[in-house]
């Protein structure tokens, strides 16, 4: 055990975390998620959801600060008037964790699950919201 690391945090997840380099991404989805839509590393959360997992995620994984949006969540479809629970508990826990607004890009369900083939990793969840799947790009650390 280390000390300060919380304890969902399990060892495969933050050796994932580590071996990510800037701007790969990572993605956070809930257990409907297609399996073709896997790239090779999955880790699997049960009995947590989305908003706990991006939580989890945020407070070690720097969103990156540069070009294209650094979150990527799959937009409702056209018509669609539902609009998911977790879509401002994502802002509140980004703007948290990260310090500033976070600008997000919305992609739709095919065009995302073609992006969320080219991820380094993804989480899996007991999340039961629809459209709740989102895609955190990585940043860097250090001095500016």
């Amino acid at each position: 055990m280390l000390k300060n690391i919380p304890k969902e945090m399990t060892p495969e997840l933050m050796k994932i975390l580590m071996e990510m380099g800037h701007s790969d991404e990572l993605v956070i989805c809930d257990g409907n998620f297609p399996q073709f839509a896997y790239p090779e590393h999955v880790i699997y959360y049960p009995g947590m959801d989305n908003v706990e997992v991006l939580d989890l995620v945020t407070q070690f994984f720097p969103l990156d600060a540069g070009g294209e949006e650094p979150v990527i969540q799959m937009a409702v479809n056209d018509g669609d008037p539902y609009e998911p629970s977790t879509w401002p508990k994502y802002d509140r826990i980004l703007e948290k964790n990260e310090g500033r607004r976070v600008p997000k890009k919305f992609l739709g369900r095919e065009e995302f699950y073609q992006r969320a083939k080219n991820a380094y990793a993804v989480l899996v969840t007991s999340e039961t919201t629809f459209y709740a799947t989102i895609i955190l790009k990585k940043g860097t650390v250090g001095k500016g």
